[in-house]
C-alpha cells in the first residue's frame, strides 16, 4: 500500500469528524423538505451553498439539468474519480429511499479531500445527480458523455444490509394503452368494445406468465386509466408496468413475451393497444469483482460485516453508468433492522443517530477507497480490467 495511505487517511477521518454536524443539519433539511425528481430545487441550492460555503465553485445547472451540479478538486496525478450525489425524494414518504443520507455522504467525503488537497491523485468531481427515481437523471448525462474516462463513479446507497455488491436489475418502464369503442353499459353493451377488459386479461394472461420466467424477474404494474363512468363501456383504459430482470439481454425477452399478453388480449377483446415507453429503460449495475474486493477490505478496515447476498434488489439509473465507466455503488445499513426502502417505517430512520452514523462511516468508506485509487499502483488498472470484461464473473 502506497507509502502515505496511513497518514492521509488519519488526516482526512480528522475533517470528516470536524464537518460531520455541518453535513448532518444539512441531511436534516433535505429530510425535512422532501422534492420530487427533476424538482430538487430548494435541495440542489442548500447543497450548493455548503460546497460554496467551503470554497467550491459549483456549476449550476449542469448538463442541462436545473438541478443537477458539478464541483471538481484538482489534485497531483492522473486518476479520475467521481462522488455521485442523489438527493431526490419519492412521492408521499418523503426520502423513504434514504436519498438525503446517500447524497450527504458524498458531499462529507467530498468536503474532506477538499481540505486535504494533497491527497487528491489527480482529479475528484463531486456531481449532483437529480431525478433518479423518475426520469433517471443519471442516464441524460451519461448520454451527453458526461461519465467518459473516469477511472471509478462512486456512491453509497442506503438499505437494511452493509453490502460490498449490491446488484440492481435492468428495468423497462411500459404503458400499454388499449382503444375500444364506448356505449351504453346497459342498454346496448353489445355495442361497445371493453378497453378496461382489455387491460385486465392483460394483467391475467402477464400472471399466467410468471410462471414461465426466471427467478429474478419481476412484472409490476398499475391501472391508470379504467373508464369514465359505471353506466359506460370504457372506451380507453391503460395500465404502466415496470418489467425487470438481472440481465438487459434477458428483459428483453421477457419484453416481448409481456408485449405479446397484451396483443393477445387486445385480440381476445376486439380492441387496439398501443405499447410505450414512459420513462427511460434501465440497465443492470455491472459487476467490478476488483472494485468490490476493495470495498470489502475498506469494510473489515471500519469493522463492517458484509451482508451481500447475490440478489438484486431494485434498479436504478446507476447501471446505466456502469456500462461507461467503472461503477461501485455499495450500501450502509441505517439500523440493525429489516425494514424495507420505500416504506413510511424507512423514512422514519433517515433522520438521528442511526442516519449520522451512517453519513460518518460512509465518508470514510469513500474517503478510503479513493484513496487507494489515487495512489496504491494495479488498483485503478484491476478495476478497469474487469469492467472492459464482458458478462457477470
Amino acid at each position: 500500500m502506497h507509502l502515505h495511505y496511513d497518514t492521509w487517511k488519519r488526516r482526512l477521518d480528522v475533517e470528516v469528524e470536524k464537518l460531520a454536524p455541518e453535513i448532518n443539519a444539512l441531511n436534516d433539511n433535505l429530510a425535512d423538505n422532501p422534492e420530487l425528481g427533476g424538482e430538487e430545487y430548494n435541495s440542489s441550492k442548500a447543497i450548493a451553498k455548503v460546497l460554496e460555503k467551503h470554497g467550491l465553485q459549483v456549476i449550476m445547472p449542469f448538463a442541462g439539468l436545473t438541478t443537477a451540479f458539478k464541483t471538481s478538486l484538482a489534485g497531483i496525478g492522473g486518476k479520475k474519480i467521481a462522488l455521485l450525489v442523489e438527493y431526490d425524494a419519492l412521492p408521499g414518504i418523503g426520502h423513504a429511499c434514504g436519498h438525503n443520507v446517500s447524497g450527504s455522504i458524498s458531499i462529507l467525503a467530498g468536503l474532506a479531500f477538499s481540505k486535504v488537497l494533497q491527497a487528491v491523485g489527480g482529479e475528484l468531481d463531486i456531481i449532483g445527480t437529480p431525478n433518479e427515481e423518475k426520469d433517471g437523471g443519471k442516464i441524460i448525462m451519461a448520454d451527453q458523455g458526461i461519465f467518459t474516462g473516469y477511472d471509478l463513479v462512486i456512491m453509497i446507497h442506503m438499505d437494511n444490509k452493509n453490502r460490498v455488491n449490491a446488484r440492481f436489475l435492468a428495468l423497462d418502464s411500459l404503458e400499454f394503452a388499449f382503444k375500444g369503442r364506448a356505449s351504453h353499459a346497459a342498454a346496448a353493451p353489445w355495442e361497445g368494445r371493453n378497453a378496461l377488459n382489455g387491460v385486465q386479461l392483460m394483467f391475467h394472461a402477464i400472471d399466467m406468465l410468471r410462471q414461465h420466467v426466471q427467478p429474478d424477474t419481476r412484472m409490476h404494474g398499475i391501472i391508470i386509466r379504467g373508464g369514465e363512468a359505471c353506466n359506460i363501456v370504457p372506451e380507453e383504459a391503460a395500465a404502466q408496468l415496470y418489467i425487470r430482470a438481472c440481465e438487459r439481454d434477458y428483459l428483453d425477452r421477457v419484453k416481448n413475451m409481456v408485449t405479446d399478453c397484451a396483443q393477445g388480449s387486445a385480440i381476445a377483446t376486439q380492441t387496439n393497444v398501443m405499447v410505450s415507453n414512459f420513462s427511460p429503460s434501465l440497465s443492470d449495475l455491472k459487476p467490478n469483482k476488483a472494485g468490490e474486493m476493495l470495498i470489502g477490505e475498506c469494510f473489515q478496515e471500519l469493522g463492517l460485516e458484509d451482508e451481500s447476498e447475490g440478489l438484486a434488489f431494485g434498479s436504478s439509473d446507476v447501471g446505466n453508468v456502469s456500462y461507461l465507466c467503472p461503477t461501485l455503488h455499495p450500501t450502509l445499513a441505517l439500523a440493525e433492522t429489516d425494514v424495507q426502502l420505500h416504506t413510511r417505517e424507512f423514512a422514519r430512520l433517515v433522520k438521528g443517530e442511526s442516519a449520522y452514523k451512517a453519513i460518518l462511516t460512509g465518508a470514510k468508506i469513500l474517503n478510503r477507497v479513493c484513496l487507494r485509487v489515487f495512489h496504491e499502483p494495479g488498483v485503478a488498472e484491476k478495476i478497469k480490467d474487469d469492467f472492459l470484461k464482458t458478462g457477470y464473473l
